[in-house]
């Protein structure tokens, strides 16, 4: 008797955990489970939901977007803002669905979030897809600064910032923010030739309920880079790994994300394998807005 309040009490205390969540659903549950995580520290999953969450759903997909503890809509100040504490919420999501396997379709710092999941559960992971998805971070900041002064050769204003950035400590998020904004100053995440499809769904988006809701907690970064050993890391020594226990990686990436060298996507496709990549022109950082169209095919001809 006393084994099984124990249990009652571990259930309610779970369910009550992830009701702390910002979680909603999309399509059928009886579908193929796909959890969205998305970008930060300090995102959300607005832009995803507000564009194509209902699109990817339509496919034949159950698919999960949430926002993680401390970010976006998911508010608590307690939130510790460790991988530790995100793999916890994500097998709190789990248990909630009741879910034995899911695609973790990551975005971002998502991928980083997700891959080091899946490297530790790989039995709770049906395929790993990274989309856009960080995985070699000081090759991402010698990049941006290192093409970045390449543009402003001579401009002694932004090559003294840049020198300026790279005194920093490279594990603090101070680094990491200057880094990202100057490749934000150089429009590093905006599609190069918007479509007339494109300039509609970030229209709608910014005009509807989800734009309402792009909460940003700033404070996040830093207290990750304060509570988070791993906070400079490459992961494809884990891809490999998650890829050696028979977990499907997909990935996909725009072939204009500033963020990213030829030589890291390069990488990243020799990594995956030919047919597990895409990489769609005309198309940045955000490119389940930017060629949603492509996007979603590619995801149907991999997942289905």
């Amino acid at each position: 008797m006393k084994s099984f309040f124990l249990s009652i009490c571990c259930i309610f205390s779970l369910f009550v955990k992830a009701q702390d969540l910002y979680i909603k659903t999309y399509g059928n549950a009886k579908n193929k489970a796909i959890i969205f995580i998305h970008g930060g520290p300090s995102g959300n999953a607005t832009l995803f939901e507000g564009t194509t969450a209902q699109n990817l759903a339509s496919l034949g997909f159950h698919v999960i977007a949430y926002d993680r503890r401390g970010e976006g809509r998911s508010a608590d100040p307690n939130a510790t803002f460790t991988y530790e504490e995100a793999f916890r919420d994500l097998n709190l999501i789990y248990s909630k669905y009741h879910l034995k396997k899911a695609v973790l379709l990551s975005h971002s710092f998502g991928g980083l979030v997700a891959t080091l999941y899946a490297h530790k559960y790989p039995q709770n992971v049906s395929a790993l897809v990274l989309a856009g998805a960080l995985f070699s971070q000081q090759e991402t900041y010698d990049h941006i600064l290192n093409s970045i002064k390449k543009i402003h050769d001579g401009d002694s204003k932004t090559l003294n910032k840049i020198a300026y950035i790279e005194k920093l400590d490279k594990n603090s998020a101070g680094y990491r923010k200057h880094c990202f904004d100057l490749a934000s100053d150089e429009n590093y995440f905006k599609m190069p030739n918007p479509t007339t499809e494109s300039k509609k769904l970030y229209a709608a988006y910014e005009s509807g309920e989800f734009y309402k809701t792009n909460i940003r907690n700033k404070n996040a970064p830093l207290l990750f880079y304060q509570n988070e050993k791993q906070n400079n890391i490459d992961s494809r020594p884990f891809l490999k790994e998650i890829k050696a226990s028979k977990v499907p990686i997909f990935a996909i990436y725009g072939k204009q994300d500033g963020i990213f060298s030829s030589k890291q996507i390069k990488s990243i496709r020799e990594l995956t394998g030919a047919n597990n990549f895409a990489l769609l022109d005309n198309c940045s950082h955000y490119l389940f807005v930017d060629q949603q169209n492509k996007f979603l095919l590619n995801l149907k001809k991999w997942l289905k």
